[in-house]
């Protein structure tokens, strides 16, 4: 069991219990599953950039890519519907925790000039939006390796009814929120 899960079955359980005044353990939000999301529009030109962008997302989350194709047709961005944008990947169980562990106590610390992350980046229900300007603030992304730095959007999505409780739930993990 990854040390996450076990943080967060002996203190967060309690701390959030005692803050939120729960009658059950059953009642103490936790995190559901982690998707990550990277958009690769260069993909409708160079085939090369989705597989490389593919390969990127497989070494930082320790599983295969889904590739996502476009809903749409864009004229502007010509663009056909059916043509592969980008992919995703949908965490759960030990490697979402592993995943967890690694963004909170070495990627961010990486990324430069870093304050914090915003504390107000929650949808309303629970659900907490990330976005990471370049992949390289992962340690297994070699850099030498890499073609373009390129982006990627993590969601958190956790079983808590408010974003106050979802704050106090990722605080807990260890997320380091803007003061």
């Amino acid at each position: 069991m990854s040390r996450l899960k076990e943080v967060y079955k002996n203190e967060i359980v309690s701390a959030m219990t005692q803050k939120f005044n729960y009658a059950n353990q059953l009642q103490v939000p936790k995190i559901e599953k982690i998707v990550i999301n990277m958009g690769v529009g260069e993909a409708k030109d160079n085939a090369k950039a989705l597989e490389s962008a593919v390969s990127d997302m497989q070494i930082i989350s320790g599983q295969k890519p889904v590739v996502t194709k476009a809903k749409k047709s864009v004229a502007a961005f010509k663009l056909r519907e059916g043509m592969p944008i980008g992919c995703k990947v949908t965490l759960r169980g030990k490697k979402m925790y592993e995943f967890l562990d690694r963004l909170v106590n070495l990627a961010l610390p990486r990324v430069r000039d870093f304050r914090g992350i915003s504390a107000t980046a929650f949808d309303g229900r629970g659900n907490y939006a990330l976005g990471i300007k370049e992949q390289l603030i992962f340690p297994e992304i070699e850099y030498d390796k890499i073609d373009k730095v390129r982006g990627m959007d993590v969601i958190i999505v956790t079983t808590a009814e408010t974003d106050e409780e979802a704050r106090e739930l990722l605080t807990q993990f260890g997320m380091p929120f803007q003061k």
